[in-house]
């Protein structure tokens, strides 16, 4: 396969610099990542590929919501698909304050479908022809799913509950519709909830392996029952890669890990991981799992994510590699290792170093 340049939008965040570690390890294609840099974004995520013998690498600290930034960037490092990760995506914030997500989610997202149709229709031959736009949504764009109900496939019907899953169907349904209209060549790919290393502290299972770490309460929505299907970040990176280079135009993918688990008994296993690897040496404490504490449920707090994976593993021959038991002691013992990374990025100390461009 001839190498390919992606341009990765939201490049410095959990998932989109999981990808791209992903592209330096295992393929020779370059990459142009797009990001602004918000709290949750930080090149470090990203270090290991300065030590990679690739052909190109650069990074674009842009916003997709600046139409002449994102026009001189397409025209500039000509990509052959852009893999369009930015986006604002924790339900708490977007129920705090939606404007960002409204903004970035729908406006973001137009503005970049605009500058890249301008783009593909400056191409031509081959170029044109094999250029790909993938969008990467998620499974909270269907809603909620009763207990004992078939998980959600790529024919659900879209029923988001919060701000931020409104503004990922909406932007969803742009991407349709350019595809639609002007035979733009997208693809679109909805991923369940994703986790492993180097996700913002903000998120169930990093939060709580620090605050089990500094023996604080481990708070828990609810009665904590609510299910969710775990993808190790890892999976879902190669899955975004193997979608954008093998999947029809305009066509749709669920990407699972196929394991549906209660958010109790995932906080319960992290803690027993620890127990293992890093047993307490607080004198109150024996077991982190005596910290949990359930705090009041969040306004609409969906009760089952579930998605089907089926049509992915048949038509493009994907599964996952990791089960929740394997990426979970990957994710706890990365974060034990790696504790000064959590730190930084709260406390402001990580400025945005190494900006710039990496040419070989």
């Amino acid at each position: 396969m001839s190498k390919k340049i992606f341009l990765i939008t939201g490049g410095a965040g959990f998932i989109g610099s999981a990808l791209i570690r992903f592209i330096f390890d295992k393929t020779k294609h370059g990459i142009v990542n797009v990001d602004k840099l918000t709290y949750a974004g930080n090149l470090e995520s990203s270090d290991s590929i300065q030590n990679k013998n690739h052909n190109f690498y650069a990074f674009e600290k842009a916003d997709i919501c600046d139409k002449d930034a994102i026009k001189r960037i397409l025209f500039q490092y000509e990509p052959d698909a852009i893999i369009h990760l930015a986006a604002e995506s924790h339900v708490d914030r977007s129920i705090d304050s939606p404007d960002e997500f409204i903004h970035t989610n729908i406006f973001g997202t137009y503005n970049l479908l605009e500058q890249s149709r301008a783009y593909w229709m400056s191409l031509n031959g081959s170029k044109k022809d094999d250029f790909r736009f993938h969008h990467v949504s998620t499974d909270e764009v269907y809603g909620d799913l009763d207990e004992g109900c078939d998980p959600f496939t790529e024919e659900s019907p879209y029923a988001p509950s919060s701000p931020y899953s409104a503004s990922k169907a909406s932007s969803d349904f742009l991407v349709r519709a350019w595809q639609r209209t002007f035979n733009f060549p997208t693809i679109i790919t909805h991923c369940s909830n994703n986790y492993g290393p180097f996700q913002f502290p903000e998120k169930l299972i990093p939060l709580i392996i620090m605050n089990a770490l500094k023996a604080k309460k481990l708070p828990i929505y609810g009665n904590g029952k609510q299910v969710r299907d775990w993808l190790y970040v890892d999976d879902h990176a190669r899955a975004l890669l193997h979608v954008v280079l093998n999947a029809k135009i305009g066509s749709t993918f669920n990407i699972g890990g196929r394991n549906e688990i209660q958010n109790i008994e995932v906080v319960k296993k992290v803690c027993e991981v620890l127990d293992e690897l890093f047993p307490s040496k607080h004198k109150d404490i024996k077991h982190y799992r005596e910290l949990i504490t359930f705090v009041d449920d969040r306004a609409g707090h969906d009760k089952r994510y579930a998605i089907d994976a089926t049509k992915i593993a048949d038509e493009l021959n994907w599964t996952p590699e990791e089960t929740f038991e394997t990426g979970i002691r990957k994710t706890v013992k990365w974060y034990l290792e790696n504790m000064d990374w959590c730190e930084r990025v709260q406390d402001g100390v990580y400025q945005g170093q190494r900006l710039g461009v990496i040419k070989q």
